[in-house]
């Protein structure tokens, strides 16, 4: 009787933690044949969603390896038809997994090195989440407010989340999205990696979308 509760409490436990993190799938070998192309040292990416429209412009002087990912993303056409499955207002908002298992495997594969936080987590400011050592993949998270803690949290004996660029127009936008699942998706990232937007949609009606990102400077 106690190992059972033993076991119940440590799965509860590891939920809750998982829930707060940004957590991704477990590491896969790397694919290191995988090269993202050059970001120009500024950038500006037009969001389009079902609430309306927000730019991010990337600095490739704040995080190189982060700029250029998310260039090579945009030009490839990752970020359309996606769902936005964090909406936490008072903290953050977080996308990035594709509607494709394929590629979603695919770049789970082409996980970057980690890089020094040089930027603060000021409201607004965009990075790739992250769940170990040089794990940054394709998901990224906006800061809904100032988190002064993500400047100098430690996980995994890594410093922090990087920051690569900012919201510039359209912050608004993401005060309008559905909020009513909040973090409770996070721990369940593997089911939307194998099955896609198809398991959001089932599972978790009325999730917001990112319709379309599109380079425009």
């Amino acid at each position: 009787m106690k190992l059972k509760l033993f076991f119940t409490s440590f799965f509860i436990a590891h939920l809750f933690l998982c829930s707060t993190v940004f957590a991704q799938t477990k590491t896969f070998k790397n694919n290191s044949a995988h090269k993202d192309w050059r970001a120009p040292e500024t950038l500006q990416v037009l969001f389009k969603t079902n609430k309306g429209n927000f730019i991010i412009q990337s600095y490739r002087s704040w995080a190189p390896l982060a700029a250029d990912r998310f260039y090579t993303l945009v030009k490839k056409g990752f970020y359309t038809n996606i769902y936005i499955f964090r909406v936490e207002k008072d903290y953050v908002v977080q996308f990035g997994i594709s509607d494709n298992p394929k590629e979603s495997s695919f770049w789970d594969k082409a996980r970057l090195k980690d890089e020094p936080v040089i930027q603060k987590h000021k409201r607004g400011m965009v990075a790739f989440a992250r769940s170990e050592k040089n794990s940054r993949t394709t998901q990224l998270f906006v800061n809904m407010q100032d988190n002064a803690k993500l400047d100098t949290t430690m996980r995994e004996g890594v410093h922090g989340y990087p920051p690569f660029g900012k919201v510039i127009s359209g912050m608004h936008v993401f005060f309008q999205l559905n909020d009513q699942y909040a973090k409770r998706i996070l721990p369940l990232q593997d089911s939307i990696y194998r099955y896609g937007n198809q398991y959001l949609v089932q599972h978790f009606p009325g999730l917001d979308k990112i319709i379309s990102a599109t380079i425009i400077r």
